[in-house]
């Protein structure tokens, strides 16, 4: 498994790459800027992420806007339904219009309020059919 990991703070980040990397190559971002990068050279190296967990309150670009980016460069590039990056948001911020705006507005495949936990994370990811 090929996973992004998009976080500004390090020890969520360093979290979520204690949590992954047993279980595949985890890539780091900082921010939504530096996601779409990656994203963009890993379809270039055909070697795509089979997982983004990706913060959703970020400096610069934050989670929302990146991953209606990532979803307009898979839909140029004809990738469509089931063949889309899975994306897990995460944040501390638990209320509905966060909710709303993450899985109808950018496409997430998933949710998961700070603070994460192996098991929730693991939870989430089965239920995507990544564990």
């Amino acid at each position: 498994m090929k996973v992004l990991i998009v976080e500004d703070d390090f020890i969520s980040r360093n979290l979520l790459q204690k949590i992954l990397s047993p279980y595949g190559e985890c890539d780091i971002a900082v921010d939504g800027e530096e996601a779409i990068e990656a994203y963009k050279l890993s379809r270039l190296k055909n070697e795509p992420y089979d997982l983004i967990c990706m913060d959703i309150m970020m400096p610069n670009m934050d989670g929302h806007e990146a991953l209606m980016k990532i979803r307009e460069i898979e839909k140029e590039m004809g990738i469509r339904d089931a063949a889309e990056v899975k994306v897990i948001m995460t944040t501390a911020l638990d209320d509905p219009k966060t909710v709303v705006k993450a899985f109808y507005r950018g496409g997430a495949a998933s949710y998961i309020v700070k603070p994460i936990s192996r098991q929730r994370l693991f939870q989430e990811m089965r239920k995507l059919g990544l564990a």
